[in-house]
Order: C-alpha cells, then sequence, then structure tokens
C-alpha cells in the first residue's frame, strides 16, 4: 500500500513538473476560451439544478443567482478538498437559500441530477472501452493512482467495502426507524420531479445536455492549448476518464487518478511529457477559475469570507437543526 501511494505521488509531482515546464507553450487564447465554456457549462447545470429545487418547493420564492453561486462554490471547493467535501458547502448554502427547505429534502435533490450523469457516462465508458486505448478495470492496479491500484487490486476488500457501507446503511435505518416516516417524506419531497417524467426530461434531462455540450467545447479548446489535439474522440476520452475519476473521491478533483489514466490513454498521441502536462494544466486551470468564481459567489452574494466560515455555519445550522431548532442564524442575506 505505501509503495503504491508513493509511486502515485511520485508520479503526480513528475505532472506538475511537466506542466511548469511547458507553460511558455500553452495557448493562452484556446485556454481562456475552455475555462470559459466550462463556466457556463456550470452555470447552465446550476439551472437544471434550480428546476429540481423549483419543483420540490413551489410555494417558495427561490432565487436563480443563489443556487448557481451555492453550485458553483461547491464545485470549487471540491477541487481542492477530498471526498467531495464542497457537497457540504453546497448542502448548508442551498438549505439557507430555499425558505422553509430541510436537509433531507435538499440533500435528496442532488439525486435527479445523477441520472444523466449516469447515463452519458455509461455511453462515454462504453465508447472509451472499445478504442483499444483505455485500460480496462483489470488493468486499473498496474497505474501509477493510488486510489485506482489499491481498489483494483484488492477485489475482495473493494467487495467487504461496499459490503459493509450496504449493510451500515440498513443499521441505522433500523434504528432510526421512529423518525423514518418523516425522514422519507423529505426525502421524496427533495425528488418530486422525478415523478413527473415529462418535466424532468424538459427542465433537467434536456438542460443537462446542453451544458454538456459545453463541457465538451470546454475540454476541446483545453486540449488544444496544451497542444494534445482536439477531436471528437480525443474529448470523449477526456470525459471517460473523468468518469472514472469521478468514482473514487478520495483526492482533490481526482488528482493522480487522472494524472495516470491520461497519460495512459493519449500514450500513442502524444509525448508523455506533454500529456503529463495537459493532465495537470486542465486540472489546475479548471479548479482555481471554479474556486475563484466560488469564492466571489461567496462573498458578494452570500456575505461569507471564506470557505471556512461557510463550513463552521454550516455545521452550527446542522446542530441546530437536530437539535429541533430549525436552523442556526446565517449572515446578513443567507436567508
Amino acid at each position: 500500500m505505501l509503495a503504491s501511494l508513493g509511486s502515485s505521488i511520485s508520479s503526480f509531482a513528475d505532472a506538475v513538473g511537466d506542466f511548469f515546464d511547458s507553460l511558455s507553450q500553452i495557448g493562452l487564447g484556446s485556454l481562456l476560451l475552455g475555462l470559459a465554456a466550462f463556466v457556463v457549462y456550470l452555470s447552465i447545470r446550476s439551472f437544471a439544478y434550480y428546476n429540481v429545487l423549483r419543483a420540490a418547493y413551489p410555494t417558495e420564492t427561490i432565487q436563480f443567482k443563489r443556487i448557481w453561486g451555492a453550485y458553483i462554490a461547491a464545485y470549487g471547493f471540491n477541487n481542492v478538498v477530498p471526498a467531495r467535501g464542497g457537497d457540504v458547502i453546497k448542502l448548508f448554502l442551498v438549505k439557507s437559500s430555499v425558505p422553509n427547505s430541510t436537509y433531507p429534502a435538499v440533500g435528496a435533490s442532488f439525486v435527479p441530477e445523477m441520472v444523466f450523469d449516469l447515463s452519458m457516462g455509461c455511453l462515454i465508458l462504453l465508447f472509451a472501452f472499445t478504442q483499444g486505448v483505455f485500460p480496462k478495470p483489470p488493468d486499473f492496479a498496474d497505474l501509477d493512482a493510488f486510489d485506482l491500484s489499491f481498489f483494483a487490486g484488492h477485489p475482495r476488500f473493494t467487495l467487504f467495502l461496499l459490503t459493509a457501507i450496504a449493510v451500515g446503511s440498513l443499521v441505522a435505518f433500523a434504528l432510526l426507524s421512529d423518525r423514518a416516516r418523516r425522514f422519507w417524506s423529505r426525502v421524496r419531497q427533495g425528488l418530486t420531479i422525478l415523478r413527473d417524467r415529462r418535466r424532468f426530461l424538459r427542465q433537467v434531462y434536456a438542460v443537462q445536455f446542453v451544458a454538456w455540450c459545453f463541457r465538451f467545447t470546454a475540454f476541446w479548446f483545453l486540449l488544444e492549448a496544451f497542444n494534445v489535439g482536439g477531436s471528437v474522440k480525443n474529448v470523449l476520452l477526456v470525459l471517460g476518464v473523468n468518469a472514472v475519476a469521478a468514482s473514487v473521491p478520495f483526492t482533490p478533483g481526482g488528482a493522480g487518478v487522472q494524472q495516470a489514466l491520461l497519460v495512459k490513454v493519449f500514450a500513442g498521441t502524444a509525448s508523455a511529457a506533454t500529456v503529463a502536462a495537459y493532465s495537470v494544466g486542465q486540472q489546475i486551470a479548471i479548479g482555481a477559475t471554479a474556486l475563484f468564481v466560488g469564492f466571489l459567489a461567496l462573498v458578494f452574494i452570500f456575505r461569507f469570507r471564506s470557505f471556512r466560515e461557510v463550513r463552521e455555519q454550516g455545521k452550527a445550522d446542522r446542530a441546530a437543526a437536530a437539535a429541533g431548532a430549525g436552523g442556526g442564524p446565517t449572515p446578513d442575506g443567507a436567508r
């Protein structure tokens, strides 16, 4: 385990070095266009999520700018902390932006977006695995990425972990059975839009597809910016790598996993140094952009001064809600 972790860190450090060595060769125009397209992608996705919340709370007044700010801030924070810690920020910011909302309902409202992600992700991975350059799951154990190599190399432990999570969920449900009815009624409220198939397809699925087109465009320009080469095949392979990295979110933004897979996938397309520079460069560029825009949203929309302040306020609010107080105080404009 220690050897695998050390190899993964070393590979990532080498990729960072290649990135800084190639800074002078980056196409600035393509880079800026790619980042602009990515911000548009996140903004359109936030509108799809806004529609999910409107269906769950049809009688409440919900401001789109606040949902947009929460969405961008969470994505930016997810790129600097592991295990999708930004989702905790998103949970609190959205709950504070929707009058009379509850944490179970807001948490459940994350699910409808996953329908598109899962269906599109399966199609992209199907394409990627048929191109002859994408490693098969058993080969993940040989990659210099601790997340993938450890779980692929220890299938029994992986199966045990998944089973333990499932059993733990059932035990937690049994222990909370006296509150289960009220809890699940709130969860169902967050999933309201899924019960209206036409509305879901029109206001969520179709909107997410438009957003996906901008994401596709963003990676095309980023591939051009780092001299790998934009093409339909290359973009779909990058999206396939992102799908795999998202399934093991133990590092910020899937760092390490993306680098190892991209070097393998583009081995015959560009030099190893060019691919390594792209793998780190696009992640740094997207992460920094999302973090910067998200921080601006925190300051100017929610009146917070740091991500840490949001996390602390969120913990206090959840503790108050659990104690039956209905939520704690929030900064000016947070309600």
